[in-house]
């Protein structure tokens, strides 16, 4: 199973219900960030659980712009019977368009950094691992759980996560300030081989966007 701020937050995500964890566990840190350490859970500005970290110094006075580093998969996704090349393409597509909007309206947004520019780079990851007593698909980077009651069918349904991690760099020091790591839940689906649709994780993704234009750091 697989797979921003008043200036500056561009990331975060999601929620797993029932009986797991609402937050990213250790293991399943995809590596994209350099650093994962000072990680704190807190809550985003839409409710969601979320793991944070903000340097104690970061003010966003400092800086006048933006510079958007497009949303990746890390690591490279590759279709599956449940997840098409299309789909894969179309969640990239959706999230760059709301979280580059969403960044927008934040910041100018430039193509170069200056010395008083924010760099975003963020990427949707993917989970390695599986938990006891639960059957884990290997779906990059949609994370998929056989959850739920067994049906009559002999199947069961399908709960969807969707985990991205993200950071805004100071473009003069090359350092963070700011890093999130999100998992969030998706619709779901009927069973193990029903298909995965962009429309499946449309409202995680909102969800991202509307974080990003809202968070206040001042309320970090």
């Amino acid at each position: 199973m697989r797979t921003v701020f008043k200036v500056a937050v561009l990331t975060g995500l999601l929620t797993l219900a029932g009986c797991a964890s609402k937050v990213t566990e250790p293991e399943k840190y995809s590596g994209f960030l350099k650093d994962y350490s000072g990680l704190q859970q807190t809550t985003s500005a839409s409710g969601k659980p979320v793991l944070r970290w903000v340097d104690p110094s970061f003010d966003q006075s400092k800086y006048d712009s933006i510079v958007y580093h497009p949303v990746t998969y890390y690591p490279v996704a590759k279709p599956t019977s449940q997840v098409s090349q299309q789909t894969l393409d179309g969640i990239l597509n959706y999230t760059n368009t709301k979280l580059k909007a969403a960044a927008a309206q934040r910041k100018p947004l430039v193509t170069s950094p200056g010395a008083r520019s924010l760099i975003f780079r963020g990427a949707i990851t993917g989970v390695d691992s599986s938990k006891e007593g639960l059957q884990f698909y290997e779906v990059i980077p949609v994370a998929m759980v056989v959850a739920g009651t067994q049906m009559a069918t002999g199947h069961r349904t399908m709960d969807t996560d969707l985990y991205f991690e993200g950071e805004l760099i100071d473009a003069q020091t090359n350092k963070p300030v700011v890093k999130v790591v999100r998992k969030g839940e998706g619709k779901t689906l009927n069973n193990e081989k029903a298909p995965l649709t962009v429309e499946t994780l449309k409202q995680v993704i909102d969800d991202m966007a509307t974080d990003a234009t809202m968070f206040d750091v001042t309320h970090k």
